[in-house]
């Protein structure tokens, strides 16, 4: 749970770190006003919570989650099979060569001492073009191996922050039921001794009982809904979630254009379409099927008591082309490279759109965040106002008690803004294809 001091009467939550790296000139478009905020008061930490682990920050859950990815472990096999079929683009022949053996005798006929002993090697030829282009093709497909494994472990650190955010919110919207409680808890005790003096009724005593019970309500759910947040970042790490470390991810430094360059999404999709362009070509050249060389000898006797004879043979053989088989390979190839392209092109429009909407959410979670913060501080002035005269007399408990439930809602809304723009921050990193640093 969120250790970090939540201002209980008086004061508002503050992040340092996410108002100093949020707050720079890439937002000088839309300018963001600050508000200064009373000094904090602390919760008092439960001494479990003070021997917790370190708090756990976004890049160790990255790479606690990397480290499972499916795709990360079975890497090393991928590269070494593309590294094999290369190695076998560079052979002389496209297939092993096979030996072939043969024994002829007349022994179940006449049995006259005919025998016939052939030894054979049979090796398949290369098509024109065919060796270079087979070469090229398991080039890009071992480039397609880690482009690949980029675009999978991209899609992995969407989801984990997706998940830490949840958590974060959580733990926020926990923070605020806490000081909620303690408030009404103190207000509680406030109207029990006032019933005891006679200036106030049962009845108050039980609104403000009323109050307290809601806000422990309100501890229990925001508990549960923490607890789910953080199985679901517990399934994508594989390890505990105790306290989330509040650095926010510093704003981006990369353009649109680099980014687009970079994209792991991007560069996967080129190299698939590479993949299919070379597989294009090759399949243009695989018009039939390999020719082949075969070098073979024979000995052989035309019966008892003749010697044997020694011979040399050398064939090749060369397969009839199917028009057919042919075009339907080059078309599935070309239809292939045409998906690809098509693919490619629209997803960096997606990608394009993607991080300019993601940069606006930025801008407008920074103007929700300062009217929420300035909301947050009204408010509290306000409960300071019907303090005083509640404790005078001045004001009955049930506007008391109104004006107490605005300024949890404005905590909250407050709590619930500044992750919105530390989300808002680390989806704007994630469309721009960035990792965690």
């Amino acid at each position: 749970m969120n250790t970090t001091p939540w201002i209980v009467r008086g004061a508002r939550r503050r992040w340092p770190a996410l108002a100093l790296s949020l707050c720079v000139p890439a937002l000088a478009a839309t300018p963001l006003s600050l508000h200064a905020a009373a000094p904090p008061a602390p919760v008092t930490v439960p001494p479990a919570q003070m021997a917790a682990s370190p708090p756990l920050s976004l890049r160790q859950a990255v790479d606690a989650a990397l480290a499972r990815l499916p795709e990360s472990v079975a890497a090393p096999e991928r590269r070494q099979a593309a590294q094999a079929q290369l190695r076998a683009a560079g052979h002389w022949t496209p297939e092993p060569a096979s030996l072939e053996l043969s024994f002829k005798s007349d022994r179940a006929q006449s049995n006259r001492g005919e025998r016939e002993v052939v030894a054979g090697i049979a090796a398949p030829l290369w098509l024109p073009g065919e060796r270079e282009r087979t070469r090229a093709l398991a080039e890009s497909e071992q480039r397609a191996v880690d482009s690949r494994l980029d675009a999978a472990q991209w899609r992995a650190v969407a989801a984990v922050r997706e998940a830490w955010w949840a958590v974060h919110a959580a733990d926020q919207t926990l923070n605020v039921v806490q000081a909620r409680l303690a408030q009404a808890g103190q207000l509680a005790d406030d109207v029990a001794k006032r019933v005891r003096a006679g200036d106030l009724a049962r009845a108050d005593q039980h609104q403000a009982d009323g109050l307290r019970a809601t806000a422990e309500a309100e501890i229990a759910q925001a508990r549960s809904t923490r607890a789910r947040a953080a199985q679901v970042l517990r399934a994508l790490t594989g390890t505990p979630v105790p306290t989330l470390s509040e650095a926010p991810e510093p704003l981006p430094q990369r353009d649109t254009e680099a980014a687009l360059a970079a994209h792991p999404v991007l560069r996967e999709l080129a190299a698939k379409a590479e993949v299919a362009r070379h597989a294009r070509e090759l399949a243009g050249v695989q018009t039939r099927a390999n020719p082949e060389l075969t070098l073979a000898t024979s000995r052989e006797r035309g019966g008892t008591g003749e010697a044997y004879g020694q011979s040399l043979t050398v064939g090749l053989r060369i397969p009839f082309g199917s028009s057919d088989r042919h075009a339907a390979r080059l078309g599935a190839a070309s239809a292939e490279q045409t998906e690809a392209e098509i693919q490619l092109a629209l997803e960096r429009e997606r990608v394009v759109g993607e991080i300019a909407s993601a940069q606006q959410q930025v801008t407008l979670a920074g103007l929700a965040r300062d009217a929420a913060d300035r909301r947050a501080v009204l408010s509290r002035e306000t409960l300071g106002f019907y303090e005083k005269s509640f404790r005078l007399g001045e004001t009955d408990l049930p506007n008391r008690l109104r004006v107490a439930l605005e300024v949890f809602e404005a905590e909250q809304q407050s709590a619930a803004a500044h992750v919105a723009l530390a989300q808002a921050v680390s989806q704007w990193r994630q469309a721009l294809g960035l990792l965690p640093e």
